[in-house]
């Protein structure tokens, strides 16, 4: 009586290790852009929490940005570049808009585009 061998071939083996591979090399490249992403909503929300943030001086306030953008490790974000304050009224929105491009490999890059907001009313909110 012949028996069938069963499991994968070392093709097979090879094959799957690759696109393993892959996948965890994108993982790699994407986990520091996304976690820097949500530092920085957790940086504009404490910002938007502080009572009468709408009324300070945009000089004040992108040098303040900064200020916690560098102690939050923030490195892709520039608030002279990519932050911009709507004013309407009595209050204040903080849009962040920038875009993170990595390398993978060879001449391909990953890119993530991200756009936040934060109303400055002393209470944290946005999308």
């Amino acid at each position: 009586m012949a028996r069938n061998q069963k499991g994968i071939t070392l093709m097979s083996f090879v094959i799957v290790l690759v696109v393993v591979g892959f996948f965890a090399l994108v993982a790699m490249k994407l986990f520091p852009i996304y976690s820097e992403y949500y530092n920085l909503k957790g940086v504009m929300a404490e910002y938007a929490a502080q009572p009468n943030s709408a009324s300070i001086p945009p000089a004040q306030m992108q040098s303040e940005m900064d200020r916690r953008f560098n102690i939050a490790y923030i490195e892709s974000v520039e608030s002279r570049t990519h932050m911009k304050i709507v004013r309407t009224g009595r209050s204040a929105q903080l849009n962040v808009v920038y875009e993170v491009r990595k390398p993978l490999f060879g001449n391909l890059d990953v890119v993530a585009k991200f756009d936040h907001s934060v109303d400055l009313n002393g209470t944290a909110s946005g999308g």
